[in-house]
C-alpha cells in the first residue's frame, strides 16, 4: 500500500473547489478521555464512514476521525480531521493540496441491506489484510425529513507544507439517529479510539453537499 508521503500529488488531477458531493454518511460521536499526542488530545471526536456516490465529481469511500475544536482555540465552532483514508488518489491529492486534510489510501468493504424502513450497513477499512476499523449501523434515515447542515474545518499545516487551511461544508440530508457498533483494530492507526466512550450515532442519507 502506498503511503501518503510516497504519492506524487503534483501528478494527480483533481476537481476544482468547491466539490459538489452527494452520498451518505454514518457518524458516531465519542469522548476520548486521554491524550494521545499533540494533534489528538482528550476531547470529543467523531468517527465516520462516508460513501460519495454518482453525481459527485469523484466517487469513493472514506473513513475519518475528526476532533471538535474548543472555543478557546480561537477557531469558533470547527472540527479538525486528525485521521482519514479514502480509496481515490485524486481525493487524496485534492484533499491535501486544497484543504490540508491528511488523506491516505486504504481499502473498503461495504454491505447494505433493507427490511422495510430499516437499513443495516456494514463497513470495514483496511490496509490490505491489516484492519483499521469496522462498523455496523442500523437506521431508518431513508424515511427521515431532509434537513440543512453546515460546518467548518480547520487543518494544521501538513508535512509537505502549504500552511494552515480551512473549508466550509454545507448542504442537506435525510438525517436521523442510528444504532452503531464500532471495532477499532488494536494494532491499527485508530487503536487509540478503542477506549473512547460512544455518545451518539447518526446517519445522513442522500446528502447533497458543497465542500470548500
Amino acid at each position: 500500500m502506498t503511503t501518503p508521503a510516497e504519492l506524487p500529488y503534483e501528478k494527480v488531477a483533481y476537481p476544482d473547489a468547491p466539490w459538489q458531493m452527494v452520498g451518505s454518511l454514518w457518524l458516531t460521536v465519542f469522548r476520548l478521555n486521554h491524550d494521545v499526542d499533540a494533534l489528538r488530545p482528550r476531547g470529543v471526536y467523531g468517527a465516520a464512514f462516508v460513501s460519495y456516490e454518482e453525481g459527485s465529481p469523484l466517487t469513493y469511500s472514506e473513513l475519518l476521525v475528526a476532533r471538535a475544536l474548543p472555543k478557546s482555540a480561537g477557531k469558533g465552532r470547527k472540527v479538525s480531521i486528525t485521521d482519514i483514508w479514502v480509496d481515490s488518489p485524486a481525493s487524496v491529492a485534492g484533499g491535501r493540496e486544497l484543504w490540508a486534510i491528511p488523506k491516505g489510501l486504504c481499502d473498503f468493504e461495504l454491505e447494505t441491506s433493507h427490511r422495510g424502513p430499516l437499513t443495516t450497513t456494514d463497513w470495514s477499512a483496511s490496509f490490505g489484510r491489516s484492519p483499521i476499523a469496522s462498523a455496523t449501523f442500523t437506521d431508518v434515515s431513508r424515511a427521515a425529513p431532509r434537513l440543512p447542515f453546515k460546518g467548518t474545518t480547520w487543518q494544521p499545516e501538513l508535512p509537505e507544507g502549504g500552511g494552515e487551511k480551512g473549508a466550509v461544508l454545507q448542504g442537506s440530508s435525510k438525517a436521523f439517529v442510528a444504532r452503531a457498533r464500532w471495532d477499532f483494530a488494536p494494532e491499527g492507526p485508530l487503536g487509540f479510539m478503542r477506549g473512547a466512550r460512544q455518545l451518539a450515532s447518526f446517519r445522513q442519507a442522500a446528502f447533497r453537499m458543497s465542500f470548500g
